[in-house]
């Protein structure tokens, strides 16, 4: 070894240094390089999920949102089921503001696209105070009514509870149920056999 050159020193501790770099150093880097790559794709998964969850939770408000804003309006327009009910109502309405009910007669059901629209043709005597009490509790009553075609006029043979005579169409709201929504054409299109030639 005293022979030994100090260049063969520098061989030795190079060829050291290269199978050390080959066998661990090289190893060790491709695994921190690969353990970067997956880090940054995990990044963006993350980033991606992170603003997924935050659709979502927005979507989520919306939803909550709108099933309120349902059953608000489910207060106000009710299901079919309840009609006969409602309709009770008004007609006890009426008969609670002191109005002698003349006609109390629901007319054909109109459906429209999600909800059915219900007129009733409605004749009253009384007095005019007593009509604005019931106009009053329709108003305050937690279902939807419009008063359409309303004309009023002076009875000729008055008493003191009896002094006018009035006619009007009270029109109600009901929600319909799923089965009897009418699919848009383009679904029935959708489900035309296709003909063979």
């Amino acid at each position: 070894m005293k022979n030994w050159a100090w260049y063969g020193n520098v061989i030795i501790g190079l060829v050291i240094l290269a199978l050390a770099y080959m066998f661990w150093f090289k190893p060790q880097m491709a695994e921190v390089k690969s353990l970067k790559t997956e880090r940054i794709k995990i990044e963006a998964s993350i980033e991606k999920l992170s603003a997924k969850k935050k659709e979502l939770d927005k979507l989520q408000g919306e939803i909550e949102f709108l099933n309120q804003a349902l059953r608000e309006l489910e207060n106000i327009i009710p299901k079919k089921r309840e009609e006969s009910e409602i309709l009770r109502n008004v007609q006890q309405m009426a008969v609670d503001s002191a109005l002698d009910v003349i006609q109390f007669k629901p007319e054909r059901e109109i459906s429209k696209e999600f909800h059915s629209e219900r007129p009733i043709s409605i004749e009253i005597r009384g007095s005019y105070h007593n009509l604005g009490t019931l106009f009053d509790r329709i108003v305050h009553f937690p279902r939807i009514f419009n008063i359409d075609d309303f004309s009023i006029k002076a009875l000729r043979a008055q008493t003191d509870s009896a002094t006018i005579s009035a006619n009007f169409t009270a029109k109600t709201y009901f929600f319909l149920d799923e089965s009897q929504i009418k699919k848009p054409a383009a679904d029935k299109a959708k489900k035309a056999p296709v003909r063979k030639k």
